[in-house]
């Protein structure tokens, strides 16, 4: 049975951590350009507080995930990355936090189903391969190669 307020309505939804980051986020890149915090409320359609759309903006800007460039008393912010790229500054400031940066990746890939170890393997190969061709590990290459 659902609990509901003096007034009879159902509470509101607590967000998962990020998830409000990620709706704004959504609503700066889903226009041809440039949007103001105003444009971000209305595209997102709920509730929230001009002063809520401009603190996670403010957060999005710190974390580099989006820009934004005055225009008269205001701004107007630009996405600089997708929803994956905001995960994934999320990640780095995680292991930018911590002291012992090897026992924590360490951690998290013993922690990895074996499928997203291998495509993170993968991910590093072939970033490996992007940087330098001739010294990156592949499936023609020996280890003793590398």
């Amino acid at each position: 049975m659902k609990t509901r307020d003096a007034a009879g309505a159902e509470p509101a939804r607590r967000r998962g951590q990020g998830e409000l980051e990620a709706q704004v986020l959504t609503a700066v890149r889903t226009g041809d350009g440039p949007v103001t915090a105003t444009g971000v409320r209305e595209r997102l359609g709920t509730g929230l507080a001009p002063t809520t759309v401009l603190t996670i903006l403010t957060r999005l800007h710190a974390k580099g995930a989006v820009s934004r460039e005055r225009v008269g008393r205001s701004f107007e912010w630009t996405a600089v990355a997708d929803e994956a790229g905001l995960a994934a500054l999320r990640m780095r400031r995680v292991l930018d936090a911590e002291g012992d940066r090897e026992a924590v990746l360490a951690r998290f890939v013993t922690a990895l189903p074996p499928h997203d170890e291998q495509l993170l393997r993968d991910l590093l190969d072939r970033d490996a391969t992007d940087r330098d061709p001739e010294t990156a590990p592949g499936p023609d290459r020996a280890p003793e190669a590398r």
